[in-house]
C-alpha cells in the first residue's frame, strides 16, 4: 500500500463583518451599575457592537466569508468545507453551517457547526487543516460567528460588560508544493473547568421552560477570577511550547493573536512570553469578546492594514469554557 502524501493547509484570504450598532461604555453606565474607567481598567473595552433584535449568527457569518473568499479568489462552487466555530447557533439544527452555504452558493460544500466556546476557531482551523492535508479536500471555510447579545443577561455587570456580536472568516486552501502554512498546533480540554463558564440550559440536560427561563438558566455564567488565572497560565505554555518545539526565538514572531477576552489577560501572557507591543493583536477595545470571532477578526485588521506579509510567523492562542485553550503556529500565505 503507497503512503498518501500530506498535502500543506494555509490560510489564503480572510474577511470580518460587525453590527452597525455601537454599544459604548457611556451606554452601559445607563443600564447598570458600572462606569467607563472601571471597564477599561478591568478589561480594555471601550465599546462593542450589538446585532439588531433577529438578525442571527448566520448574517455576518455569510458576509466575512464573502470577503474572505473575495481577497482569496475562490468562487462559491470551489469550496469542498465550511466549519462554523459558534456558541450562538442560528438554531440547534440545521447547522449554521448548512445556513450559510445555501446563503453564499456553495453547492459542492459540506460542513457542520464545532463548539468549543473561546477556542473554537483554532479547533476548527486544525480542522481544516487536517482534511486539506489528507487530501481530502482542497479549499475550506472556516467561519467564527457569534451574536453572543442573544445569551447575555443585560442586568449582570460582569459578563453583560465583556461580550459583543460579529463574525470574523477565512479561507483555507491548498497551498503549492514547498509552501509553508500552518506549521503546528497545540490543543487541550479540562471538563473540570466546566462549572466556571457555561449556560445552564437549552441542551438535553435543561430543556427550555417558562421556568428556566424566569431563573435566567439561559443566560452566560461565569466565574471571573477563576476563567482569568487559568487562562494566562493555559494560553502562556501553550504560546511558549508552540514556538519552542519550533524553534522559533520569540522575537520572530512578527504577529501574535491571542483571542480577546480581556485586555489584562492579553499583557499577561504577553509580558511571560516575551513579547513587545508592536507584536501583539488588540481589538478587544472597539469589538469586545467577539468569542470564536476575535482571532479571524484580528487577523484580516492587520492583514488589510498591510501588517503581514507572506512568510511572516504567526502565533495564535485561545482559551474558552469547557476549558478548552490550544495555539497554532502558521507562516502568513496571504499576498498585500
Amino acid at each position: 500500500m503507497t503512503a498518501r502524501t500530506l498535502h500543506t493547509a494555509g490560510i489564503t484570504g480572510t474577511g470580518m463583518s460587525f453590527p452597525e450598532k455601537v454599544l459604548t461604555n457611556a451606554d452601559l453606565e445607563k443600564m447598570v451599575e458600572t462606569n467607563d474607567e472601571w471597564i477599561v481598567e478591568r478589561t480594555g473595552i471601550k465599546e462593542r457592537r450589538l446585532c439588531e433584535p433577529g438578525v442571527p449568527a448566520s448574517h455576518h457569518g455569510t458576509l466575512a466569508a464573502r470577503e474572505a473568499m473575495a481577497m482569496a479568489g475562490v468562487e462559491p462552487e470551489e469550496i469542498d468545507l465550511i466549519v462554523v466555530p459558534t456558541v450562538t447557533p442560528d438554531m440547534l439544527f440545521p447547522s449554521t453551517a448548512c445556513i450559510i452555504q445555501k446563503a453564499l452558493g456553495c453547492t459542492n460544500a459540506w460542513g457542520y457547526d464545532l463548539s468549543a466556546a473561546c477556542s473554537a476557531f483554532l479547533f476548527a482551523l486544525q480542522t481544516a487543516r487536517a482534511q486539506i492535508e489528507s487530501g481530502a479536500v482542497r479549499k475550506v471555510l472556516v467561519i467564527g460567528t457569534e451574536v453572543m447579545s442573544s445569551i447575555m443577561d443585560m442586568t449582570d455587570r460582569n459578563t453583560c460588560i465583556l461580550f459583543g456580536d460579529g463574525a470574523g472568516a477565512v479561507v483555507v486552501e491548498r497551498l503549492p508544493e514547498g509552501q509553508q502554512g500552518i506549521v503546528d498546533h497545540l490543543h487541550h480540554v479540562d471538563g473540570g473547568g466546566a462549572e466556571f463558564l457555561y449556560m445552564p440550559a437549552g441542551g438535553s440536560l435543561h430543556p427550555a421552560t417558562a421556568e428556566t427561563v424566569a431563573q435566567g438558566m439561559h443566560y452566560i455564567h461565569q466565574e471571573g477570577r477563576e476563567v482569568y488565572k487559568r487562562a494566562v497560565k493555559g494560553m502562556t505554555e501553550v504560546t511558549i511550547d508552540i514556538i519552542e518545539r519550533n524553534e522559533v526565538p520569540a522575537e520572530d514572531v512578527k504577529l501574535f493573536v491571542p483571542h480577546q477576552a480581556n485586555l489584562r489577560i492579553i499583557e499577561a501572557v504577553q509580558r511571560r512570553v516575551g513579547l513587545v507591543d508592536e507584536q501583539v493583536a488588540v481589538n478587544i477595545d472597539r469589538f469586545g469578546n467577539t468569542t470564536s470571532a476575535t482571532i479571524p477578526s484580528a487577523l484580516h485588521m492587520h492583514q488589510t492594514a498591510g501588517d503581514l506579509k507572506p512568510g511572516d510567523w504567526i502565533v495564535l492562542a485561545a482559551f474558552g469554557a469547557g476549558f478548552t485553550w490550544g495555539s497554532t503556529l502558521l507562516r502568513w500565505s496571504v499576498d498585500a
